[in-house]
């Protein structure tokens, strides 16, 4: 059995996610308590006490999902794993590449948290809330919906495949009027679904520029050192470990494409045969299974799964 770890996006998020963490776990605890701490405000109050709307606000939506996803990282290795003689990669979906980083030793979980923060604020400033949209084109292959998306731009208004999540299911994001227009063009052109998402910015294209600056400012001014394993970076489909390489690609991946249905596909082409998903969610899951029916898939989010994977690694 060959792992790799993948770390959940945004959509993931839900009200209470991490408590039982906590709860069962003082290590998981610490990583709340930190990055609160980082934060200079208390994120977890809203994890587990706010709104769904208030989680949902991508500047806290992104730090509170990584902070779950290193609190199972380090319930895992209280009970003994050791990632770098567990797991072959790690691979995160768009800010699922920070905590994947961050479970990797590449980058330390305050400086995690404080770049998420800036990472979510900046994307929702670069785009006026109501101008810019995405949505979800489910049914077509990938090279169509790329020619719906050229499509559907007109003029000055962008429209660009953003997510390749999965086999029929391709994410396009740019100006609202642009989106609604592929939407349109994919049910014209044999969609099975084509809607647009509950999101309140569109991530992943052109239109993140300014977001992309803030970004290049703040990982120039942050420390990151080589991953105990290969990252598969999102804009890439393909590891990197250089930690220069790593802060370029993080930039780059702002307005970039998240190539996770590439990305998934190498690693089962080269030796992965179990994917673990580390942290709320199973959205990540679903996805393995319907890029390579072959691979084994795993969610990890709950206090209960921490033994099991560990009793399962152990008999490997």
């Amino acid at each position: 059995m060959s792992i790799a770890f993948t770390f959940p996006g945004q959509g993931s998020q839900s009200v209470g996610m991490g408590k039982a963490l906590a709860d069962a776990f003082p290590e998981a605890r610490a990583v709340f308590e930190e990055v609160d701490d980082a934060l200079g405000a208390s994120l977890s109050k809203i994890m587990w006490e706010g709104t769904a709307e208030e989680l949902t606000l991508t500047a806290n939506a992104q730090p509170a999902l990584m902070s779950v996803s290193i609190a199972a990282m380090r319930a895992l290795e209280a009970r003994g794993l050791d990632l770098k003689s567990s797991v072959a990669y790690v691979a995160g979906h768009s800010l699922g590449e920070y905590s994947a980083l961050a479970a990797a030793g590449s980058i330390g979980l305050a400086d995690t948290a404080r770049l998420l923060r800036t990472r979510g604020q900046a994307m929702q400033e670069a785009v006026p809330v109501g101008v810019g949209a995405m949505a979800a084109l489910l049914g077509l292959d990938f090279e169509a919906a790329v020619e719906i998306a050229a499509e559907a731009a007109d003029g000055d208004e962008v429209c660009e495949a953003a997510n390749d999540n999965a086999p029929g299911q391709v994410v396009v994001s740019g100006h609202k009027a642009a989106v609604e227009r592929a939407v349109e063009l994919a049910k014209a052109k044999g969609a099975k679904r084509a809607l647009m998402l509950p999101v309140s910015a569109p991530f992943h294209c052109s239109l993140m520029k300014p977001a992309a600056d803030v970004m290049a400012g703040a990982l120039g001014k942050t420390e990151i050192l080589e991953p105990v394993v290969p990252l598969v970076a999102n804009v890439l489909a393909a590891p990197i470990t250089d930690p220069a390489e790593i802060g370029n690609r993080l930039v780059e991946q702002v307005t970039g494409r998240v190539r996770w249905r590439e990305s998934v596909a190498w690693m089962a082409e080269n030796g992965v045969t179990t994917i673990v998903e580390i942290g709320s969610g199973k959205a990540l899951t679903g996805m393995a299974k319907r890029i390579e029916k072959s691979l084994e898939a795993i969610a990890v989010g709950g206090a209960e799964d921490i033994d099991a994977l560990i009793e399962r690694i152990g008999k490997e």
